[in-house]
Parts: structure tokens; sequence; C-alpha cells
């Protein structure tokens, strides 16, 4: 018997997924399959549910606890065009590299959209991402950026892919919410942000400025990137040269530093009081 055949009936109400909807979604788990198809998966209700909302998902891939938890993303009401199928439950496991998958799984179309697309003229707030690597870190920006009214979010070339699991998963159902930028090279992402009038700050510890100081001048009010660094090495000399100013963000206790994730937060909850102030 295969590892991969149905273990459990599907669903009640629900048509079992074919085995060839559960190859396919599970190929998606590999990152050349996403780039070749344009499609990942979204895992967990939050995910899915934003997923139907922005029209991104085509199929949806559930047990039947799930269902019964969740009638509402797998009966049509939400999107008709993306329907529901049952699988077993491990099924459902084979598609996820969660330690406790949550029974529910969409099949979705790529959302990132081009450079020109996410930076109008009119954006007040952005956070550009060099080289992120940890795909927790990256998913938790992206939920940063949107909880603080960001108008998008940038991962620079030699990034972590933004349909990774753990990237996806992380986000929560806000990689659905703004546009997000991938791939691009970061000397074109800030030419193009100077273009439309915002200043450029890079965090970074040492900075020439903290945070503070920003904040009681009154220079957070303006159209801001926030440029995030590396996690392991921060941001180099010359990524650095392309900012308006570093800023450091103030450790009042005995810590050593503030990740990245967390580092992102505080400055763009800052620049998001200061512009709706």
């Amino acid at each position: 018997m295969s590892n991969h055949e149905p273990t459990a009936l599907p669903p009640a109400g629900l048509p079992p997924a074919s085995q060839g909807q559960l190859r396919s979604a599970r190929r998606l788990l590999r990152r050349k399959e996403r780039l070749a198809r344009g499609r990942f998966l979204a895992e967990g209700p939050q995910a899915v549910r934003e997923a139907l909302a922005a029209g991104a998902a085509e199929l949806i891939l559930c047990t039947d606890r799930a269902a019964g938890r969740h009638p509402d993303l797998v009966d049509g009401r939400i999107d008709p065009s993306a329907p529901g199928v049952g699988v077993s439950e491990a099924d459902l496991g084979s598609l996820t590299d969660s330690s406790t998958p949550q029974g529910i799984i969409a099949v979705c179309r790529t959302v990132d959209v081009d450079l020109v697309d996410a930076v109008p003229a009119e954006a007040r707030l952005i956070v550009c991402c060099s080289e992120i690597r940890d795909p927790g870190n990256a998913g938790t920006v992206i939920r940063c950026a949107d909880a603080a009214g960001a108008d998008a979010v940038i991962l620079s070339r030699a990034s972590v892919d933004l349909y990774n699991p753990k990237t996806v998963r992380a986000s929560t159902g806000s990689i659905f919410h703004l546009p997000i930028v991938v791939d691009v090279d970061l000397e074109q992402v800030l030419q193009q942000c100077r273009t439309a009038g915002m200043q450029i700050l890079a965090a970074a510890g040492g900075g020439d400025a903290d945070l503070d100081q920003l904040v009681r001048a009154g220079e957070l009010a303006a159209p801001t990137v926030w440029l995030m660094g590396n996690e392991a090495h921060g941001l180099d000399q010359d990524h650095l040269a392309l900012a308006d100013r570093a800023v450091a963000v103030p450790i009042y206790g005995r810590a050593e530093s503030l990740n990245l994730s967390t580092a992102a937060a505080v400055c763009l909850y800052a620049s998001a009081f200061a512009q709706r102030t």
C-alpha cells in the first residue's frame, strides 16, 4: 500500500479528493514546482479564509474534523469558484511540514506584484527586507506590515521564498492583504521609492540617529521606506549607503538587541502612529 493512499473516509458531504489532486498539491511543497506553476499552499482556517476572500484560492482540501468546524470554507459560500474536497487526516498531513496540521489547506495562485504596482505616488509606508532568509521572520514582517497599515512589503533578491509554507503560515493570512514584491534589485527598489517622494530609513544598530529622536523631531510623519537587513549580519555598508539615515532602535533594558521581525514591528508602528497624529 502506498504511503499516500487515503486512510480514512473523506469529510461527509464533500466529494473525495482524487489521487491526481493530491499528487498535484503535494508537488507544491517543492519551490521548483511553485515557481513553475505559479501556485502555492496556504494552511489553516485563517489563511484559507483570507485566500478565499481575496479570490486567490482554487481548491480547498479539508478533513472531516476541520469541515465540521469551518463549513463556510468548503461550501462555496465565500468563493463558489474554489471547491472543497475531502481528504483523510493522513493525506492532509502529507501536504504540510507542520508538526500540528490544522486540517485545511488551499491551493492558491501566487499573489506577488510588480514593483511599479506596489509603490504608487501616494504610498506612505513600505518595508523593504534585504536578503531576509528566515521564513518565519519573513511571514511575521508581512503580518506586522499589514497590521501597521503599510502600503507594501518588498523582499529583495536572495531573500527567502515568499511561498515557503513556513512564510505563508507565519503571515496568518496577511500575504493576501497587501502588495508584496519579490526578487528585485535593492537599488532599483529604493530609486522607485525616492521617485515616489519617500524617505529611506535603514534600521541599524549604531545608526546616526535613534528612533526616539526621529519621533520627537516629527520626521516619521513623512512617507517612509523602512529598510531591514539580514538576520545574521544586518545591512552591509553598500546597502546602508543607499539609505537617507541609519536609525537605531533604542534598547532600554539589558537585551543585546531585537530580532528582525520585532525591530520591524517597532519601526513600522512608530511611523504608522506619526503619520496618523
